[in-house]
């Protein structure tokens, strides 16, 4: 197995991570040109005064650095330990099509429920991919 074939999942999600900053100046800058909002809104964070389209893509990037971090580790670990195979490759492919579903739901029609659905697998498979390594690790597999 190809070792390396772990970075692009990882990339996928960095690529993902940086579209959604992105959205943030564009949304932002747009509801400016609109009246919307203005510069002091966002002096000490966003006011209670920022509509929630405005604020929701960066509620979202938010999210694609907490959690995330934990699959970044855990990529890096099955690498450097050599344990990157097929299961973690599935593992690692699923987790990133679940944060972008869950961040185009966020960002779409945001729909609470779909989106908690979207998370918690996410976070599942997180766990898994977690599991797996230790089982990987300490098992001798």
């Amino acid at each position: 197995m190809n070792q390396h074939a772990i970075f692009l999942p990882m990339g996928a999600l960095v690529l993902l991570t940086f579209l959604v900053l992105i959205l943030i100046p564009l949304r932002r800058i747009a509801a400016g040109r609109r009246g919307l909002i203005k510069t002091d809104d966002f002096k000490y964070g966003e006011s209670s005064g920022v509509p929630g389209e405005v604020s929701i893509p960066n509620r979202n990037y938010m999210n694609l650095l907490e959690l995330p971090v934990l699959f970044y580790v855990v990529c890096l670990m099955a690498h450097s330990l050599g344990l990157v195979d097929e299961v973690v490759l599935i593992l690692a492919w699923l987790y990133v099509a679940l944060r972008a579903l869950h961040s185009a739901i966020h960002l779409g029609h945001n729909n609470v429920m779909h989106r908690l659905f979207a998370f918690t697998a996410s976070n599942f498979v997180l766990g898994t991919m977690w599991v797996w390594f230790f089982v990987r690790a300490w098992g001798g597999a």
